[in-house]
């Protein structure tokens, strides 16, 4: 049986699609394009680290700081994702995974349209950041490791997790009793200065300086 007109698509005599008669279509405008109009390059800022860290706060404070800035950026937060996106995962290994491979396709999009996509997530396993980095073009994910003490995030939580998974009102938390897996070769490790953690905006001022180091904003 032949495909249907303009799609690309085979269907089988059982009228399933075969995954090799899927094909890729380019169009006119590229990502090249894309880049030029917006005045910046497309990239993904990954940061990572446990709860309570400070991943949200980074995240929205580097967004604010790129926006004065006339740069067009995008946040994936991992708690708003659940909303929608992932609303249908759990917390398992594999439901992890899976969370992190489909925030790191739609990431890539987002770095593809030209943005600045920045991707805030406990993300705790190895191979599925670096999962995430190897489907990205040209240096373009930037891992940004928040390295705060467990004792620290445990002492802030501020959304109570912490205590209930010493409780053991939630199991497999990361940190407590399941594992983070920190960064072995990320682009940027943010963590204490003589025993202080840093202010937000500082935080977000050494993102931006590698960003601009890195040619990221330029215009």
């Amino acid at each position: 049986m032949g495909s249907p007109a303009g799609t690309g698509i085979g269907i089988g005599i059982n009228g399933m699609v075969g995954r090799n008669n899927i094909f890729w279509h380019e169009c006119a405008v590229g990502r090249g394009d894309r880049q030029r109009l917006l005045k910046q390059k497309g990239c993904v800022v990954w940061i990572t680290g446990l709860s309570g860290s400070g991943k949200s706060t980074l995240a929205c404070t580097l967004d604010h700081e790129l926006y004065s800035r006339g740069k067009l950026t995008y946040v994936l937060d991992g708690d708003n994702l659940r909303h929608g996106l992932n609303r249908d995962l759990g917390f398992s290994a594999d439901d992890r995974t899976e969370n992190i491979r489909r925030v790191g396709e739609v990431a890539k999009l987002f770095a593809d349209a030209g943005l600045i996509c920045i991707a805030s997530l406990i993300s705790p396993y190895r191979r599925d950041r670096d999962s995430c980095r190897a489907i990205l073009p040209d240096a373009s994910f930037i891992e940004v490791f928040l390295n705060m003490p467990l004792e620290v995030c445990e002492l802030r939580d501020p959304k109570g997790l912490y205590k209930l998974a010493r409780a053991g009102k939630i199991k497999g938390f990361t940190g407590i009793d399941d594992p983070y897996e920190p960064p072995l070769n990320c682009e940027i490790e943010i963590k204490q200065e003589e025993g202080a953690c840093p202010s937000p905006s500082a935080m977000a001022g050494q993102v931006v300086s590698y960003l601009e180091e890195k040619g990221f904003l330029e215009d």
